[in-house]
């Protein structure tokens, strides 16, 4: 009796068919929130992490997602990054309204290449499966 040295190779697959949209809103929705979180309180601003994220997040919606589910990838990570980032501001700039202003608008204009990009990723691929 010999054993086989070879193991066969694990491939990544999803086992169901994806997730729901609401699976893709709470994924998306978390994933910018961490990363814009933990760069907002490590550089007291948006930079590249958060960006990756917001484009992370799209692609993630389109792999893990159920057919149908598209619309939904296309629109929530700008929404969620603009409602996590004024709520985090909230947070630790406080009830000042012009630094809030700033602060936001800053972390918008930081964010939008990336927030354009994401948004044609994921409306390219709607209308193509539609």
């Amino acid at each position: 009796m010999s054993e086989s040295t070879t193991t066969p190779q694990a491939r990544v697959s999803i086992s169901g068919p994806g997730l729901t949209k609401p699976g893709i809103v709470v994924l998306q929705s978390l994933l910018i929130a961490l990363f814009a979180f933990l760069e907002i309180l490590i550089r007291h601003g948006v930079g590249i992490l958060t960006d990756i994220a917001l484009l992370l997040a799209v692609v993630g919606g389109i792999r893990l997602g159920r057919k149908g589910t598209q619309y939904v990838t296309a629109v929530t990570p700008p929404i969620a990054f603009a409602v996590v980032v004024f709520a985090i501001l909230l947070l630790l700039d406080g009830i000042h309204i012009t630094r809030l202003g700033l602060d936001f608008l800053s972390a918008l204009s930081s964010a939008a290449p990336y927030l354009l990009l994401g948004a044609l990723l994921g409306w390219a691929h709607y209308f193509r499966k539609r």
